[in-house]
């Protein structure tokens, strides 16, 4: 469950559960004002109770905390947990009654003796409690105390029973117990799953971006409210890794995956188990996709019974796993021809109106090898993810047609574009990848040298001020006479670079400035690209007085420009000349279409750009 940094009174350190922190907040002031309170934090694993406990005692740096986890293998050792708790209280034994610090020193085996009355060390143990409380409130926290020993279970209940006012608060975390609990009797709290809405929000802060609605709503809904299931499945994946439901990563297998889950999918009957990827692979959670995919795989309906009793897979009004990382690891269980047969089948009862760009996707992962038919359908799915998915998915979508194009030119093309987009997606690694793929197939000038601009914009991404300043410009060069509007872009690009890169840049703007004079000339009618560059070679050569002119055309321009990637994605270089005209009312309107197109586009990179 994600963490905001918590504080006495604040009831929202934890998402989704405001009532339980504004709760555990009124335990811990009663305790200030001198009285005792005791609580159980009751649910399933994962729910969130180990958290609540953390939340607790980080709220809590004015109190003496002690605490103890119980442990499943030491629940046969009498008072192993009461070691945990008790042992940093044991410079006051010498302040007990005779008889409770005798049963103590048993206990600890500090003294030979008979195993003590459980009563007498429950005495002896409130008197530890009352003793600490006297220097400060003590906040003795068990946590996993579904696993405490029964003698240890049995001397904090009687203790918790009989404090009153002694300033010290008892808190037990137990999962949900199948048999009645140890600690019935004590107040409890039972923690529910979280609400939808909450849900979304952690999944959000985990999954920065724009991912596809239905797959959200799937994964929420087979998370069940639990956040650790949200959290395991989570875990390494990127936005990217949606784009069809199951990106390049999502389908390998992950930690939490424990071996007896294999060996229950390894019982599985063989129709049982193929059912079970095709479920996998179908990332919506449509049954009726599903059973018509399974009937032209010639899969009886009856497989599904041994995957509904086992608590695997449950197919009503909506396919959902038992969580949400099953789904990952089935995947990863099958083998490269097991999933091609799925995604196969899956395609070929998709209406391909209703469904392009999922057809293309599930056509793609069905592809053995290069398919230039494949690659041209899913190339032209691009739009239709990056407004339904986001800008990551898209990426990711340009990345698999350039792996599945033949043609040289045609791959180096689309890899070039697929980097682009994993640049503005914030990921410059795959991006380098993706470069990598192109420099292989770039067998002209006019070729290579855009390769040379996409490793000058990766390195520009990862803020290599000098590195990248140079970098852009010697490309800016060698693309003058083959691409001469994208050299001039290029050029923005190395002001950019130099802006932020300050002082730390080997080469000055105006220099850069100077170069970019000596270019091609713009097109006419002028983009509003080429008015920004004209405008900071004169801003950076000549006086001020000769650059307001062009800079406010430039600026005019941008203004105007319409609100997609090619229109905004200068709005930044644009927000610093109105700095240079002090002209607040037209930086607020750049920003504020650039935060506008940021939302809508879901560009992760744009909000780190500084120029």
């Amino acid at each position: 469950m994600e963490r905001h940094v918590p504080g006495p009174g604040r009831h929202s350190g934890l998402r989704g559960r405001g009532s339980e922190c504004a709760l555990l907040d009124d335990l811990v002031a009663s305790v200030r004002r001198g009285e005792s309170r005791s609580l159980v934090l009751k649910g399933e694993a994962g729910i969130g109770k180990t958290a609540l406990l953390e939340y607790l005692i980080a709220s809590t740096s004015d109190l003496t905390v002690v605490r103890a986890v119980g442990v499943q293998s030491d629940m046969e050792l009498a008072f192993a947990s009461l070691h945990q708790l008790c042992g940093p209280l044991l410079d006051t034994l010498e302040t007990l009654p005779s008889p409770q610090r005798h049963a103590m020193e048993v206990v600890f085996g500090l003294s030979a003796g008979e195993a003590p009355d459980r009563f007498l060390v429950g005495l002896a143990v409130l008197s530890l409690f009352s003793e600490a409380a006297e220097q400060r409130p003590l906040l003795c926290v068990v946590d996993d105390a579904q696993w405490l020993d029964r003698p240890s279970a049995h001397v904090l209940v009687s203790a918790a029973r009989r404090l009153k006012a002694d300033s010290v608060v008892l808190l037990l975390a137990e999962r949900q117990p199948d048999e009645p609990s140890q600690f019935s009797g004590l107040p409890e709290l039972a923690l529910e799953g979280l609400s939808d809405a909450s849900a979304r929000q952690l999944f959000g802060a985990l999954i920065p971006g724009r991912v596809d609605e239905c797959i959200l709503a799937r994964v929420v809904a087979e998370a069940r409210g639990n956040p650790r299931a949200l959290l395991e499945f989570l875990a390494g994946v990127s936005p990217a890794d949606f784009a069809g439901g199951l990106g390049p990563s999502a389908g390998l297998p992950r930690h939490g995956v424990d071996e007896d889950l294999r060996a229950r999918f390894g019982r599985l009957p063989d129709d049982s188990w193929r059912l079970l990827l095709l479920a996998a692979a179908e990332p919506v959670g449509d049954p009726a996709m599903i059973w018509r995919a399974a009937a032209a795989l010639g899969i009886p309906m009856d497989a599904a019974e041994p995957l509904e009793a086992d608590g695997l897979l449950s197919l009503d009004s909506r396919v959902l796993f038992g969580r949400p990382l099953l789904r990952c690891v089935v995947y990863g269980m099958a083998s490269k021809r097991e999933r091609r047969h799925a995604h196969r089948a899956l395609a070929d009862v998709m209406n391909q109106a209703a469904n392009r760009d999922r057809r293309a996707w599930h056509r793609a992962q069905a592809a053995a090898g290069p398919d230039d038919e494949i690659a041209l359908e899913l190339d032209g799915c691009a739009a239709t993810v990056r407004e339904r998915a986001g800008l990551a998915a898209a990426a990711a979508v340009l990345e698999r047609a350039a792996m599945l194009t033949l043609e040289a030119g045609l791959r180096v093309d689309r890899a070039l574009r697929a980097a682009a987009a994993k640049i503005e997606a914030a990921d410059p690694d795959a991006a380098a990848k993706l470069v990598v793929t192109a420099e292989l197939g770039a067998t002209d000038h006019a070729l290579r040298h855009r390769v040379e601009r996409s490793r000058a914009q990766i390195v520009s991404a990862m803020r290599r001020g000098n590195d990248a300043t140079e970098l852009l410009v010697t490309a800016a060069q060698q693309l003058e006479a083959t691409e001469p509007a994208i050299a001039r872009d290029t050029y923005l690009e190395a002001v950019a670079s130099a802006l932020r890169a300050g002082h730390f840049c080997s080469r000055g703007t105006d220099e850069i400035a100077s170069a970019a004079r000596l270019g091609p000339p713009a097109l006419q009618p002028p983009r509003a690209a080429d008015l920004l560059l004209d405008a900071f070679t004169v801003r950076l050569t000549k006086s001020y007085e000769d650059a307001v002119e062009p800079v406010r055309r430039a600026l005019d321009a941008l203004a105007c420009s319409s609100l997609d990637e090619q229109g905004v994605r200068w709005l930044g270089l644009g927000c610093r000349l109105a700095n240079d005209l002090w002209d607040d009312e037209t930086w607020h309107a750049l920003t504020a279409r650039q935060l506008e197109w940021a939302r809508e586009a879901d560009a992760l990179r744009a909000g780190r750009r500084r120029f």
